[in-house]
C-alpha cells in the first residue's frame, strides 16, 4: 500500500511550503481537495494555474492520487435536484476530470452533496445509475474514475454501504466508475468486517483512513485501523490509503499530520 495525505490538513491556497516538507514524513502521494487550492473550481480555474499546483506537487518529491471534497464550495449542484442543476453537476464533474486528469491523479471521490431527499431509494440508485452512464461517455478518455463513497448515516441518506456501492458500479460497468472505501463509515454502518473488503474487490481504488470529526488517526478510538489493514491486505490491496484529516494546528500543520503517518504506518503497511 501506498501512503498520501489530503490537502484539507493543509492551509488554504497557500501551502507550497508545507508541501515541501510532506515527503519528510514517508508520504508519496498528495489527495487534493480543488477549493483548498483554488478560490474559483469551475469558471475561473485556468489551465496555468493546474499546472503550477502540478509542478509545485512533483517538486515537492510527491504524486497527486486524485481530487475529493469535489462539491464543498457548489452545494447548489445537485444529482436529486432539478434537471438545471444535474445538467450543471455533470458538466462540473467533467471539469473535475479534466483537471484530475491534466494534475496526473486518477480518482475522484464522490461523498458529499449525495442527498436524495424525498426521492424513493430505488428511483434514487437508477437515476444515479443513468448519471454515471452519461459520465462515462464523456470523461473515459480521461483515463480518470470517480468512485463511489459510502458513507455513515449523519453524511448522507444515500449509499451507506459498500454493497451499495457495489450495486451501482456493477451496473455502470465502465472503468471509469470503482469504489472508494471510508474507514470512519465503515465504523459508523458497522463494516469494518471483511466482507465488504471483499464485496469491494478489484472494484476498490482508494481508501480514505480518517476519524469522526477528520481528527488525528486513532484520536477517537471508534475506528480500528488495525483491522482496516488486515483486511485492505487479505485483498491484496495495493493502492493509496490517504489520511482525510482537517486542518489541526495553523502554526504548524506538520505536527498532526506526523501523529496520523505513524499510525498510517503501524496500521496500514
Amino acid at each position: 500500500m501506498k501512503h498520501a495525505v489530503s490537502n484539507i490538513a493543509l492551509p488554504a491556497y497557500r501551502h507550497e511550503a508545507d508541501l515541501g516538507r510532506l515527503q519528510e514524513t514517508g508520504l508519496q502521494g498528495l489527495e487534493v481537495a480543488p477549493s483548498r487550492v483554488w478560490e474559483d473550481t469551475r469558471s475561473g480555474l485556468t489551465a496555468g494555474e493546474v499546472s503550477s499546483y502540478r509542478r509545485q506537487i512533483e517538486t515537492a518529491g510527491l504524486e497527486v492520487v486524485g481530487l475529493h471534497s469535489l462539491l464543498f464550495d457548489q452545494p447548489e449542484l445537485e444529482l436529486f435536484g432539478s434537471a438545471d442543476s444535474r445538467n450543471e453537476l455533470l458538466a462540473f464533474f467533467v471539469h473535475l476530470s479534466a483537471v484530475c486528469r491534466d494534475l496526473g491523479g486518477k480518482s475522484l471521490i464522490w461523498g458529499g452533496g449525495r442527498r436524495r431527499g424525498e426521492v424513493a431509494g430505488e428511483d434514487a440508485e437508477r437515476r444515479a445509475i443513468d448519471f454515471f452512464n452519461l459520465l462515462a461517455e464523456r470523461i473515459d478518455s480521461h483515463g480518470t474514475c470517480y468512485c463511489i463513497e459510502p458513507l455513515g448515516p449523519t453524511d448522507t441518506d444515500f449509499i451507506h454501504s459498500v454493497f451499495d456501492s457495489k450495486r451501482i458500479v456493477d451496473a455502470v460497468d465502465r472503468p471509469s466508475l470503482k469504489i472508494q472505501i471510508d474507514a470512519k463509515a465503515l465504523a459508523a454502518n458497522d463494516e469494518l468486517i471483511l466482507d465488504p473488503f471483499i464485496a469491494a474487490g478489484a472494484d476498490l481504488v482508494h481508501y480514505h483512513a480518517n476519524e469522526p470529526g477528520f481528527e488525528v488517526l486513532g484520536a477517537s478510538g471508534a475506528v480500528d485501523h488495525t483491522a482496516a489493514g488486515k483486511y485492505l491486505r487479505e485483498i491484496n490491496y495495493e493502492g493509496y490509503v490517504s489520511i482525510e484529516q482537517k486542518l489541526l494546528d495553523h502554526d504548524d500543520p506538520l505536527a498532526s499530520i506526523r501523529a496520523s503517518v505513524t499510525v498510517l504506518q503501524e496500521a496500514y503497511m
